[in-house]
């Protein structure tokens, strides 16, 4: 019998947050990165799961609507929890309904700042720097059907300077992804 608990994680692009995760919990007693589903075929991430021998699965939008192609691959995988690390498409209301508090996504901001559909990425510290902010961070929550709304479980923040640019804004945001989303993940899960 399998007493780890098994985690998918979903994400759309360079994967950096997943690479973060399949490294931390690579010899992990009891968590394993089972599977990393995908929306991109162009996605770095996928090399980076096939590196870190992570099976991967692309899945397009109209499938992740619908349970017919998605849910089966989680049955199969004993997925017990989600972790979306940079996936851009909206996660339907069938899925949190089924992974209820057990879906954790990662947002660049301190929610409720700057969250919500077309928030991500640069797109977010473009409008965190025209806002003025004196202060970013970022915001790991529950998901449920609505863009970045779910319950926080966690949120870092980081200095704003006031030559701030786009780039090293992300640089300073991403630092504070890879220190807190695998431990906070470990928190949660153990």
């Amino acid at each position: 019998m399998n007493s780890k608990k098994h985690i998918a994680i979903f994400a759309s692009g360079n994967g950096s947050n997943a690479e973060k995760l399949m490294q931390y919990f690579q010899h992990h007693p009891s968590i394993k990165i089972e599977l990393v589903i995908c929306n991109n075929p162009n996605a770095l991430v996928l090399e980076k799961a096939k590196t870190k021998q992570v099976e991967s699965i692309l899945i397009s939008k109209a499938e992740l609507k619908t349970s017919d192609k998605l849910f089966p691959v989680l049955e199969q995988h004993q997925i017990n929890f989600i972790v979306l690390a940079g996936f851009l498409l909206q996660i339907p209301s069938w899925l949190t309904q089924k992974y209820q508090h057990h879906i954790i996504n990662i947002h660049p901001s301190l929610l409720p700042k700057f969250g919500g559909k077309g928030m991500f990425g640069r797109f977010v510290h473009e409008a965190v720097i025209a806002a003025h902010e004196t202060e970013s961070g970022i915001t790991i929550h529950f998901v449920n059907e609505k863009y970045d709304d779910g319950e926080i479980i966690f949120q870092g923040n980081c200095k704003v300077d006031k030559n701030e640019t786009i780039e090293s804004l992300a640089n300073k945001i991403q630092q504070l992804e890879h220190l807190y989303l695998p431990k906070i993940i470990e928190q949660i899960i153990v």
